[in-house]
């Protein structure tokens, strides 16, 4: 029998926490999950993670934090990027930035999987080394007895990250795209065993803009002047693929996206614009 990963998109600020908390461990009971990881690097404001942030979500039942462009967004992260082997950041980001590269951990059941993110280059503002040659010194670093493998491609075009799942289909046990927050319909098996999406989308509010306020997002874009994106908390879904894999040969037996609806929080928008800053 495979051991069943789910793999979660970008979890954006107040709303996406609540539907994780609300939805996910009922999930992982139902469908017998083994590991969960999940993109958390907008779960501040839309902007970041805490530490605070990261032991909540952990809570929730989040086995593994995989992080992107914002990773640095809340200096105070830094220790826990140093000391946990839950969180990693970008590997191909400088050799000398704070945080793992990738890690290993280990099932209820006793299979070690390995874990890692890259940053895409096309259209991203962050600095950063080349991702498939940083996917391959992590792949050469994870132990040999380490079968199943799981890579978090944090990327803008979606041409990058369908060339990235086709670069380790047979390597990686799953290759899962996220930050555009909007979920692709590509889920499938690739010839050489791995499980691959494009974009897996966000958990969120998605009666929005990307999980920010319509309302905010549409004055800027036909006024162009500078204007706050507020979060907005309205349409919360949890949402994400779940990989079926072997075990024994790390290969993918099946992929399915999940898409679990949790309604709205008891505003269309958070008002309170100073919680949102230290909270969110």
């Amino acid at each position: 029998m495979g051991i069943r990963i789910l793999c979660l998109g970008d979890i954006v600020g107040k709303a996406g926490r609540h539907v994780v908390s609300q939805k996910l461990p009922q999930l992982v009971r139902e469908r017998a999950i083994d590991l969960v990881v999940a993109n958390a690097e907008n779960i501040a404001g839309g902007s970041g993670i805490t530490p605070n942030l990261f032991n909540k979500i952990r809570s929730y039942g989040i086995d593994v934090v995989t992080l992107g462009d914002h990773v640095y967004k809340r200096i105070d992260i830094v220790p826990t990027l140093v000391a946990s082997e839950r969180i990693v950041r970008p590997a191909n980001l400088s050799r000398q930035a704070a945080g793992r590269r990738f890690t290993v951990v280990t099932t209820n059941g006793g299979v070690s999987v390995g874990i890692f993110c890259v940053l895409g280059r096309v259209f991203m503002n962050m600095p950063s080394d080349d991702p498939f040659a940083t996917a391959d010194w992590v792949l050469d670093s994870i132990p040999d007895n380490v079968r199943v493998c799981v890579c978090d491609m944090h990327a803008e075009a979606s041409s990058e990250k369908v060339g990235m799942g086709h670069y380790l289909d047979g390597r990686c046990s799953v290759v899962f795209g996220t930050h555009t927050h909007v979920p692709t319909a590509d889920a499938k098996v690739l010839p050489g065993g791995t499980a691959f999406i494009t974009d897996v989308g966000m958990c969120g509010p998605y009666d929005s803009i990307l999980g920010r306020r319509k309302d905010k997002v549409l004055k800027h874009m036909t006024t162009g002047m500078p204007c706050a994106f507020e979060m907005a908390t309205g349409d919360m879904r949890m949402c994400g693929v779940l990989a079926e894999i072997d075990p024994a040969t790390g290969k993918a037996l099946s992929i399915e996206r999940i898409e679990v609806a949790g309604g709205n929080l008891d505003h269309a928008y958070d008002a309170d614009d100073s919680r949102q800053k230290t909270e969110e």
